[in-house]
């Protein structure tokens, strides 16, 4: 019995990496809606079967989208501020990291959620996760068990919100208010 084997793609070829990559891009910039495989290999100037080298299907492709999103905008960074800040200091840390970011990867994720299952779960998981890892930094700066959560969830509204503000004179903060802020849930 003969089993047919894919050969290696030659090096031009695009990697995995990079389509997740580009689907991230062309999430955040374009919605969910241009999550197609022929609009995907026609921005990177390829033909589908680079696609479905490395993906069974446009499905697989969104699970992993979703799956990436979920490690680099969660996992990771509770794991690098784990590692890197100590004390109160990681709730301020924290908060300057969000809202100092991009978030139209995030906006991306929350409009697909809307409309899509896998989606919402994953977005919830996201949420539930972040709420619970602020209500901790909350509880390691001072803040009584019972009140962290309930103060997790306005900061984390706080930053969901943020990102909704259409006037940018209200959309930033300053990192001397940021700190200022993060005392006020500290006390």
């Amino acid at each position: 019995m003969v089993v047919s084997q894919k050969s290696a793609p030659p090096k031009d070829r695009l990697t995995r990496e990079q389509w997740i990559a580009h689907g991230l891009r062309t999430l955040a910039r374009e919605g969910d809606g241009a999550l197609k495989t022929g609009m995907l290999a026609e921005g990177l100037q390829v033909s589908r079967g680079s696609f479905y080298w490395h993906f069974e299907s446009i499905a697989a492709f969104r699970s992993q989208l979703l799956e990436m999103w979920r490690a680099r905008a969660t996992d990771d960074v509770i794991r690098e501020i784990d590692s890197s800040i100590v004390g109160p200091a990681r709730l301020t840390y924290l908060m300057k990291l969000a809202f100092d970011e991009d978030r139209s990867l995030d906006r991306g994720f929350r409009a697909w959620a809307a409309n899509d299952p896998e989606a919402a779960a994953v977005v919830a998981d996201v949420d539930a996760r972040r709420v619970t890892y602020i209500a901790k930094l909350l509880r390691e700066s001072g803040v009584d068990g019972k009140k962290s959560m309930p103060r997790a969830e306005f900061i984390y509204w706080a930053y969901i919100g943020q990102s909704s503000v259409m006037n940018v004179t209200h959309g930033t903060i300053t990192e001397s208010d940021l700190q200022d802020l993060s005392g006020l849930f500290t006390r």
